[in-house]
């Protein structure tokens, strides 16, 4: 389903296997690049979409580690070669099913490793759309948000009425709703923010009516 489009950039999500994760195609209509973000399942149909678009895939960019939002970074790389991107601090959740959290339901799955890091301050660029990085730690300790006005791909920092679950290991409310407070909602009430999970939402509508972020609504 196609959630934004302008001059120069397009946005598809798919709403993939059983963890229902959002998976979403990142293209530039200038140079025909993309990237797919979080391949969390149903990897052939993602790519099937790319070709009747016409865009070539890149890159695999994922927001955070966990199993649901990596498990598809092999098949997408072994057919596209794209280089999968992560912050190094989630990096050793690619290769690690303990780390990732899939040796904990009863199927361990790796992805190769990263071949590229984001960096918090450093833009990235798919073709010729630039995005700046958020690291907003606190779901896992890299995740990460893709930044380009008036686009947020949020992962699982945040959610239309909630935030990423904090009860994994190395995760930490606290860094959490502090960032999300200090770095994503600074951003602009008109931001569009894509999570991993569920409907797109914006960062006025978090910022008034979320009640992890927002201390007045308890």
């Amino acid at each position: 389903m196609q959630v934004y489009k302008d001059d120069d950039l397009i946005i598809e999500r798919f709403e993939v296997g059983i963890y229902m994760v959002n998976t979403y195609i990142v293209g530039c209509l200038k140079t025909q690049e993309a990237a797919i973000v979080d391949p969390g399942d149903e990897s052939d149909r993602i790519l099937k979409r790319c070709e009747e678009l016409d865009l070539t895939v890149k890159y695999i960019l994922n927001t955070h580690g966990h199993v649901d939002h990596i498990q598809d970074n092999e098949h997408i790389k072994n057919r596209t070669n794209a280089q999968i991107v992560i912050h190094e601090k989630d990096a050793g959740m690619l290769t690690s099913p303990r780390s990732n959290i899939s040796a904990f339901i009863g199927e361990p799955k790796t992805s190769p490793p990263a071949d590229l890091m984001f960096q918090a301050g450093v833009t990235f660029n798919v073709g010729e759309v630039a995005f700046d990085i958020l690291h907003i730690p606190g779901h896992s300790p890299g995740s990460i948000c893709l930044i380009h006005d008036p686009v947020a791909i949020v992962g699982d920092v945040l959610f239309c009425g909630s935030i990423g679950r904090t009860d994994f290991p190395d995760g930490s409310y606290e860094q959490l709703t502090n960032g999300i407070r200090e770095k994503l909602l600074p951003l602009g009430d008109h931001f569009i923010a894509f999570p991993g999970h569920g409907p797109e939402t914006t960062l006025g509508q978090e910022r008034r009516t979320n009640p992890f972020i927002n201390d007045a609504l308890f």
